[in-house]
């Protein structure tokens, strides 16, 4: 059922159904769409460094939570450049998180490594509000699509559940009591770093309901990014795999079993308890392959495979 915006209002956004749906996803641990306009990357300068202030925003209009989480591989293999989807994002069995399961599982060094650069990557996207865009002053004032990653979705997640008792929790995506983002970018030892971004103290993002209402009809559908129309089949998947492996069906081909059929966990340790974990399994119980918040990492891959 469609949600109202005066129900937004007085809901404001349901911060206890959108925290247990954050806390589900720490427990349990599409590639993005190139030239699509609804899409916002923040811009750097020479050095690396970039600097935006944004508002996360509320669940699009029909829709239950105000981010989605995408997993996509991008390699290169003898047969070319594999840079797709992984059905692990609709909660479905894909070929290369199977295989690189048997990979690890082999107890082989080298085949630890190959299933090292055949990693799932972790994507989220929300919509927000563009507050300011030094670098783009004609996106302010305007609703965009978000792609970032585990770094900046912890965050998120860090305002909903501080870590100190005289902190207050914070629903980020909230149009009246949220808090705005400060999205600071370094270029540290050649990657993008987001480790200085931080949240505004929180406040309304506008005074005018009207104007509020506005912006919220104006959102993109998120679900839409995970609608399994946007993915290709599991066989179609295997068939691309092999090619671009070279796998001929015998040495190292994906095989199933009862272990590797289990659904995909993420790892949402705390970073200020310094745990040390056993040596992982499977893909994806590997601490050593989390995702870093690399933004331009599948625009490298797309752009490597159209050379």
């Amino acid at each position: 059922m469609n949600t109202t915006f005066a129900q937004l209002k007085s809901q404001k956004n349901s911060f206890d159904k959108l925290n247990a749906q954050l806390q589900k996803l720490n427990g349990n641990q599409q590639q993005q769409s190139y030239g699509d306009d609804r899409m916002w990357k923040p811009e750097v300068d020479k050095a690396g460094n970039g600097y935006a202030v944004l508002r996360f925003l509320p669940a699009p209009q029909g829709e239950d939570m105000p981010f989605v989480r995408l997993w996509d591989h991008g390699f290169q293999g003898p047969g070319g450049w594999y840079i797709e989807n992984s059905l692990t994002s609709i909660n479905q069995q894909d070929p290369v998180s199977e295989y690189n399961s048997t990979l690890w599982n082999s107890g082989v060094d080298s085949d630890k490594e190959l299933a090292r650069k055949q990693k799932r990557r972790l994507k989220y996207f929300s919509n927000v509000y563009i507050v300011k865009d030094s670098a783009n002053p004609q996106n302010e004032g305007k609703v965009f699509l978000y792609q970032y990653g585990k770094k900046i979705f912890d965050k998120l997640n860090e305002a909903m559940n501080p870590q100190f008792e005289d902190e207050t929790p914070v629903n980020p995506f909230d149009f009246w009591s949220g808090a705005n983002f400060n999205l600071k970018i370094r270029n540290v030892e050649g990657y993008r770093n987001y480790d200085r971004s931080d949240f505004s103290s929180a406040g309304p993002l506008l005074e005018d309901d009207e104007e509020l209402e506005r912006i919220w009809k104006s959102q993109h559908s998120l679900q839409e990014l995970v609608d399994p129309k946007n993915f290709k089949s599991y066989d179609e998947l295997k068939t691309k795999l092999y090619r671009v492996l070279a796998l001929d069906g015998g040495v190292h081909a994906p095989k199933t079993t009862a272990e590797e059929d289990e659904p995909a966990v993420m790892d949402f340790k705390p970073k200020f308890k310094e745990a040390s974990a056993p040596e992982p399994k499977s893909e994806d119980s590997s601490p050593s392959w989390s995702n870093d918040d690399d933004d331009d990492d599948m625009s490298f891959f797309k752009k490597l495979a159209e050379d």
